[in-house]
């Protein structure tokens, strides 16, 4: 056989161009069209930067005005995708959930087929608008408590966090929504981000790619480390068990989620931003057994591998402490990602090649049925010259 190269889990592999958003590891920082991260967090609605990923430059007061009025006439979760996840068990992840009615509203949707750029951006400002109302009247089912309709005059995040919980948040936990929003709107060709492009590559509808998106983000070592963060804070219980229960962790080799980057190797750039917005909801909160439990995992484990915290590490608290449940964690990913995803499937389409890497077979030599003899036209195909076959 020969010598080829492989590069596991495409480690390294540079496969096309993005104007969406980049990714410096020497540096740790993330940029979104250019602008810091931390800048768009500390600065804009979720909204605007919205509409920063799609059109390539922040809105003006007129475009954020128009945007927001779209947005907030499209809230309402409607009656057939409402009906689908009631038809769901309570048991089912609230992954398979969100994903199912991304589904469900694209099926339901007379222009799905339509990959005009126009028809997929009209999309995308509508998934944007409506996956809220999914994730939120899942976790209020599960409570066995009523759908709560979205409110007009509330912005994206209070609406939000109203529909959750039928009460308007306060300042401190809208802040640290919306902040935490923008961290997870975008993060370059991630796993669920490049399987968007791929499903794009083959001309499929906006739709399916970000369903195929969701089903990507599902995983644990992906969008689910958020949930398995708070796992290990229930699983700890106090700061004085960290030692001990490290100690069990990594002699059975286990991973330890909230730790650790593909792509950053000296710190996630977005983790102090988080941190401060979960610092103001341990204040506001009086969560001081939360805080000390956070701050000695990290400290232990920093201090014993020299890995540091994803945005995972902080955003799980931190969506803990405004009262989400644990299995909400990664639908909240979802309604902030679908607008790096769907940003990501206009630029796709924009300039496509479908996606279809090679591999490297390592399987049994060339056999042969007993008995099989080839018909005329399958020997004429496998005899000829080996540019004409591909």
């Amino acid at each position: 056989m020969t010598d080829i190269e492989i590069k596991k889990g495409l480690a390294g592999v540079t496969v096309d161009y993005t104007a969406v958003s980049k990714v410096t590891p020497d540096t740790n920082s993330l940029l979104y069209r250019g602008y810091p991260v931390q800048e768009l967090a500390g600065t804009q609605p979720f909204e605007a930067v919205a509409y920063l990923l799609w059109h390539g430059e922040l809105p003006q007061p007129h475009e954020l005005s128009e945007f927001e009025t779209f947005e907030r006439t499209h809230r309402d979760l409607d009656d057939n995708v409402k009906a689908a996840i009631d038809l769901l068990p309570l048991e089912a992840h609230p992954m398979d959930v969100v994903r199912t009615a991304v589904s469900v509203l694209g099926a339901n949707d007379p222009t799905t087929a339509d990959n005009s750029p126009a028809s997929d951006l009209a999309k995308a400002n509508l998934l944007f608008a409506k996956i809220p109302a999914m994730v939120a009247y899942d976790q209020r089912r599960r409570r066995g408590e009523e759908l709560v309709p979205p409110r007009g005059d509330l912005d994206y995040s209070r609406n939000f966090l109203w529909m959750t919980f039928g009460e308007v948040p306060d300042d401190v936990v809208a802040h640290a929504f919306n902040v935490s929003m923008i961290l997870y709107a975008e993060h370059s060709f991630n796993a669920s981000t490049f399987t968007a492009r791929v499903i794009t590559s083959t001309t499929a509808d906006l739709y399916s790619a970000v369903v195929g998106a969701i089903g990507a983000l599902k995983g644990a070592l992906h969008g689910g480390a958020n949930e398995a963060v708070m796992h290990i804070f229930e699983e700890i219980g106090t700061a004085e068990n960290v030692g001990p229960w490290l100690d069990d962790a990594l002699a059975n080799k286990r991973k330890i989620m909230g730790f650790g980057h593909r792509v950053y190797k000296k710190g996630d750039s977005r983790v102090p931003t988080m941190k401060s917005a979960l610092d103001t909801l341990i204040a506001h909160e009086e969560a001081t057994d939360l805080a000390a439990l956070y701050d000695a995992l990290e400290s232990d484990f920093v201090g014993r591998k020299g890995i540091y915290p994803n945005l995972d590490y902080p955003s799980g608290p931190a969506y803990h402490l405004i009262g989400f449940d644990t299995l909400t964690f990664t639908p909240l990913f979802v309604a902030a990602r679908v607008t790096g995803w769907t940003a990501h499937i206009l630029e796709q389409a924009a300039s496509n090649a479908l996606i279809r890497p090679l591999s490297a077979y390592n399987g049994p030599d060339e056999r042969h049925i007993d008995g099989y003899e080839p018909t005329d036209a399958e020997r004429e195909v496998a005899e000829r010259p080996a540019e004409q076959a591909l």
